[in-house]
């Protein structure tokens, strides 16, 4: 961890990592709320296309990005100091403090001025260009001069003190706010945000430090539990004891079923370097059964937790129990072939990345993924795909040039039995990846549905990514005791469903996700599906064919005569909603009941030819080989994922 700390003291929260898209966005996010258009402002000042923000990200004044994507907004993190010919104005979100420790921000310099103007700060000068921004960090105690001194005292106010202690009987996620929105946090805890901009920290019997004013405390405990929230108003100086309990929504675990975030970041840039101590918390404060915190790089040769992967390889983490399971594992990276993870690893990997900095796309993704199987672990795409893609469309889309690691060899590795399973519940397009997944395994392809967050420890302010690891999960039934190999083996079998949220059950004929049922021609199966959750508003039922029955929350029934091989998936989804973070809205999936051995239709075996013969020339395009040999490695790939796709159709597996 020091060595983390002295890259965050020296660079700032991208800890020095070659500036492309998304380091840019880490940095503009450690200031910039969600739902502020970053992507938007980066596109104004380049005026290019997606494609080329890796090779022109230098070109980016950062700190202009800020200003422009905040549109004149002020926020909580971020005062503004704008400089206009009619003089300066400082506007500032006044936050409440308890002592004399001054208030650490950032001040934002904000010219409307057509010269350059120079402000001191604390005795150094900062030049801002005409209409230009500069990020200046300050303390409440700085001294600011642009012309005449600034008075910063618009950023606080004081607030007499009072003190909560928090009790649950167990470890929850707790958020503790005064009425202007301010959290509160118990002392040297990191101050995250999640996705909907709620402070949240882990742990029961906790004291906080807080203002003597109107506070609102709130507590869950992870999707099974819903939350409790109450208004206290302690006086100045009084300690005020806060017991609240989440009710409980659903227990997996007593069905047999664990939950578990597949993608999880210890450390990967940001703003504090996380600890270990840190996701013991935040796993069993989110009763997340299985933690997998991947070791992986940014941008360079760097890969953040590595030395703890060499020490926990193969091991439980110290804080695992019968019913919490954390291991190290690998996320491998490339950005124009896709990304993916490895959790229940026996040994330690010789590859983590490609075709990133000086390292050509040295080989197709299928190196990796063999050796990661050889090491026992089971292996899944994440974040998979970032576009909008309907049942009918083509997938032209999904495989759009530029390396912006969508998962494009998923369709090759699938046809070839390398990778088990596709993390449909992701960070970014769940619709589009939940197309992608019913093409694939109605091409003949069998993978299990999961679910990565990509959640990042040392991020405490960027979206989803600094939500708590487990806000979606995929669950997985597992035969026997939890460990990390039961766990591995019952997704490897596709016995899984994933989630943002709601408890999705999918019986056919007593068989659940995973099973194999092998009905006569002309048999007749029912199809049951349950839900628990209150996020959720529609349910369906679907096949190969698509859409056989939908309907409201709570139970749906279908009955399906087999005419020929096919499987069944439960689909339940809804609008935004407190419990979801996925800015979506609520979804879940589950993996499929097929009916008969060779599942093969012919609309989505020629869907995944057409993806292979889109492959070849973004490869040619955006890919980058030392040699003719490392390119026609991949073209040698694909050609088998061809004939396995075409033997489906010449063998007449293929539904018409």
């Amino acid at each position: 961890m020091d060595d983390y700390r002295r890259l965050l003291d020296r660079h700032g929260v991208t800890w020095g990592e070659k500036l492309i898209p998304y380091v840019g966005e880490v940095r503009t996010s450690a200031y910039l709320m969600n739902g502020h258009d970053y992507w938007s402002a980066c596109f104004r000042q380049l005026g290019g296309a997606r494609r080329d923000m890796d090779a022109r990200m230098g070109e980016l004044d950062l700190d202009r990005v800020v200003r422009d994507a905040l549109g004149g907004d002020v926020l909580d993190n971020l005062a503004a100091l704008r400089l206009t010919p009619e003089g300066c104005r400082l506007e500032a979100r006044t936050l409440a403090v308890l002592d004399e420790t001054p208030l650490s921000t950032t001040l934002l310099l904000d010219s409307g001025m057509p010269e350059e103007v120079t402000v001191t700060v604390d005795g150094v000068a900062h030049v801002v260009p005409p209409g230009g921004a500069k990020l200046v960090a300050i303390t409440s105690a700085s001294t600011v001069v642009a012309g005449e001194p600034i008075d910063l005292g618009a950023l606080t106010r004081r607030a007499r003190a009072a003190r909560v202690r928090l009790r649950a009987g167990f470890p929850c996620r707790w958020s503790v706010t005064s009425g202007d929105g301010q959290g509160w946090y118990p002392r040297g805890a990191v101050r995250a945000l999640d996705a909907r901009l709620r402070p949240y920290f882990h742990g029961d019997d906790l004291e906080l430090d807080v203002p003597a004013e109107r506070l609102t405390v709130s507590v869950t405990r992870g999707m099974e539990y819903g939350s409790a929230t109450v208004d206290v108003e302690p006086a100045p100086g009084e300690e005020l004891t806060v017991e609240l309990t989440p009710e409980r929504l659903y227990d997996a675990a007593a069905r047999g079923w664990y939950g578990g975030d597949l993608h999880v970041h210890l450390n990967w840039m940001g703003d504090e370097p996380a600890t270990p101590e840190r996701a013991a918390a935040a796993q069993i404060g989110e009763d997340l059964h299985v933690l997998n915190l991947v070791a992986g790089n940014v941008a360079g040769e760097r890969v953040y937790d590595r030395e703890l992967l060499e020490e926990w390889v193969g091991r439980d983490l110290p804080w695992s129990d019968e019913s919490h399971v954390a291991r190290f594992g690998v996320e491998y990276r490339n950005d124009l072939l896709g990304h993916f993870s490895a959790f229940g690893l026996t040994g330690m990997p010789t590859r983590f990345h490609s075709g990133f900095g000086d390292s050509p796309d040295t080989h197709p993704n299928s190196a990796p993924l063999a050796e990661l199987r050889g090491l026992g672990a089971v292996t899944g795409y994440g974040h998979p795909f970032h576009t909008d893609l309907s049942d009918t469309d083509p997938p032209d889309r999904a495989v759009a040039a530029g390396r912006n690691c969508s998962a494009r060899e998923i369709v090759v590795d699938a046809a070839l039995g390398l990778i088990d399973s596709l993390d449909v519940l992701n960070h970014s397009s769940i619709q589009a990846t939940a197309v992608v997944y019913r093409r694939l395994i109605g091409a003949g392809n069998r993978l299990a549905v999961t679910a990565g967050t990509d959640a990042v420890l040392s991020i405490s302010r960027r979206g989803t990514a600094s939500s708590p690891p487990g806000w979606e999960r995929v669950y997985a039934w597992v035969d026997g005791p939890l460990t990390a190999a039961s766990f591995a083996e019952a997704v490897r079998r596709g016995r899984t469903f994933a989630t943002t949220g709601p408890w999705l059950e999918l019986d056919v004929d007593g068989h659940r996700p995973g099973d194999t049922m092998r009905p006569a021609e002309g048999d007749t199966v029912t199809i049951t599906a349950r839900t628990v959750g209150p996020e959720v508003e529609w349910l369906q039922l679907r096949t190969a064919d698509g859409v056989i029955a939908e309907g409201g929350p709570g139970l749906l029934t279908a009955e399906l005569t087999v005419r020929e091989p096919t499987y069944v998936v439960a689909v339940a989804g809804g609008g935004p909603h407190p419990r979801s973070m996925h800015p979506g809205g609520a979804y879940a999936h589950t993996s499929p009941v097929y009916i008969g051995d060779h599942v093969a239709r012919r609309a989505d075996v020629e869907w995944c030819l057409r993806w292979l013969d889109l492959l070849e020339p973004l490869l040619d395009a955006d890919g980058t080989f030392a040699s003719a040999a490392q390119r026609a490695a991949h073209r040698e790939l694909h050609d088998q994922a061809r004939q396995v796709y075409r033997a489906r159709l010449r063998e007449g597996r293929a539904i018409a």
